[in-house]
């Protein structure tokens, strides 16, 4: 999974950051950016879409990543955020406060561009694009244990969501929940449908 890296370093890129988000598609929460670069001659055994890991698996490999990777970053936009630009310019702002944090020479992105007028750096985007990079997975692992982390944290807020459980995506309980109790705070009134008036 480094040969784009393995690339773009031989092309005299030294701070290639990989990025991928997580809840992009939930009814509650924030969506979360991380950003990853990597040092040159680095292994990442293990490494892969977050999607393909038990819970214990993203937290033991985002320990590693953040003790072994040149730089790392996270940033999130909460629901009002969502409701208020929508879900597109609310990743791309988690995006450009990475790159600002980061000073990367090169983006890899997952699945979707930034805007030339919105940054200036060599990008690639690839379709599953943590299948196919180190950086941009190790990004999405990050991204996820950030975020679960604090949906976790926020269960204990509101009690009776399950938000522990389902991290704010549409599974069958949470529609349950919402049957119950109607949205609360952390809902997106944006993406709730029948409920977005309650």
């Amino acid at each position: 999974m480094l040969e784009l890296e393995t690339k773009y370093w031989a092309q005299g890129y030294s701070r290639i950051l990989g990025m991928d988000e997580v809840g992009r598609g939930a009814l509650a929460g924030p969506v979360t950016v991380g950003g990853v670069i990597w040092r040159q001659g680095v292994m990442g055994e293990g490494i892969r879409d977050s999607k393909a890991l038990k819970p214990h698996q993203r937290e033991r490999l985002a320990h590693y990543i953040m003790t072994a990777a040149e730089a790392v970053a996270v940033a999130s936009r909460d629901q009002g955020y969502i409701d208020a630009y929508g879900i597109v310019r609310a990743v791309q702002s988690c995006q450009l406060e990475i790159i600002a944090s980061l000073k990367p020479d090169m983006l890899l992105l997952d699945a979707f561009f930034l805007p030339a007028s919105l940054c200036s750096l060599p990008q690639l985007a690839l379709v599953k694009g943590d299948q196919l990079s180190l950086s941009i997975a190790a990004a999405s692992i990050v991204a996820k244990v950030d975020r679960d982390q604090r949906m976790c944290e926020l269960d204990q807020r509101y009690p009776g969501m399950g938000l522990g459980a389902h991290k704010g995506y549409g599974t069958r309980s949470h529609y349950a929940a919402l049957e119950r109790y109607g949205p609360c705070a952390l809902h997106r009134k944006s993406f709730l449908g029948k409920w977005s008036h309650v």
